[in-house]
């Protein structure tokens, strides 16, 4: 949905060298299922940004788009664990008041919906609105209890040596977490462990900021019988202000870069990645 910039190259390289150093496969995703902001000319500039820098991959990639059965099909198996909630963004003021935060600074969910009786869930939809569907955190922890029989929820991460380490996951900081959204059968994290495993991905490598996303993800994985990878989470690359860079703040992107001539060993030297 956006232009590809210098915190994007870095992700790609690390991923990319570290598929090679371990004989392993790179692979290219296509995280669109946004569709109201997925536009074609940005699928062809990542392909054409990442070639330039160097990079290839196996093919056919894998675009999440084609991908709502198998997601519908996996929020299907955590029913029982998923209610409807209708609430509009106006109600979250309640949390905002309160001051209570998810690791992503979005306000904590203060369960509008939890616990409501099916006739206030008939009428929402009676009305013509459509449900996000959030997790009951509490219960899904204690089906992930069960499942693990007295093991630990954790993570295995790579530090930037290469040495594991594992890592306790506290899935209960994202509180009653969206799984399904509102206009499409998923959310990032339900898509992306239901990929992860059908595409036998062992290493996941990505930004420092979806470090504290890992432990949603493997309560998902748990609940869901699905595989655990290893995880390294790279540094970021920040501005002056030391804020992360991003597309929403249209930070310089890897195709202005090289349209004042900026080479990629340069771009690669610029990420520390030479």
């Amino acid at each position: 949905n956006g232009e590809l910039h210098l915190g994007h190259a870095l992700s790609a390289l690390v991923g990319y060298e570290q598929a090679r150093a371990a004989g392993g496969r790179f692979l290219l995703r296509m995280e669109d299922i946004d569709a109201a902001r997925t536009r074609p000319e940005f699928v062809a500039g990542i392909f054409e940004d990442l070639r330039w820098l160097g990079l290839d991959w196996e093919e056919p990639v894998l675009f999440q788009s084609s991908r709502m059965p198998a997601y519908r099909s996996a929020a299907q198996r955590l029913q029982g664990l998923l209610y409807p909630c209708f609430a509009a963004r106006s109600e979250m003021e309640v949390a905002v008041r309160r001051g209570e935060r998810d690791p992503d600074g979005a306000p904590l969910y203060p369960g509008l919906w939890k616990g409501r009786p099916q006739r206030d869930i008939d009428d929402a939809r009676a009305a013509g609105r459509r449900p996000a569907w959030r997790i009951d955190m509490a219960a899904a922890l204690r089906a992930a209890a069960a499942i693990l029989r007295g093991r630990p929820l954790a993570f295995v991460e790579l530090d930037p040596g290469g040495a594991p380490q594992r890592v306790e996951a506290r899935p209960e900081r994202w509180g009653d977490a969206v799984v399904v959204r509102k206009d499409v059968p998923t959310s990032y994290h339900l898509a992306v462990v239901v990929d992860d495993a059908w595409q036998g991905v062992t290493h996941v490598t990505r930004g420092r900021d979806l470090y504290a996303a890992t432990d949603l993800h493997r309560l998902l994985q748990v609940l869901l019988g699905l595989p655990e990878p290893v995880y390294r989470h790279h540094r970021l690359i920040e501005d002056s202000d030391g804020r992360k860079l991003s597309k929403g703040a249209r930070d310089t992107s890897l195709r202005s870069l090289r349209e004042r001539g900026v080479g990629a060993d340069e771009i690669r030297r610029r990420v520390g990645v030479a």
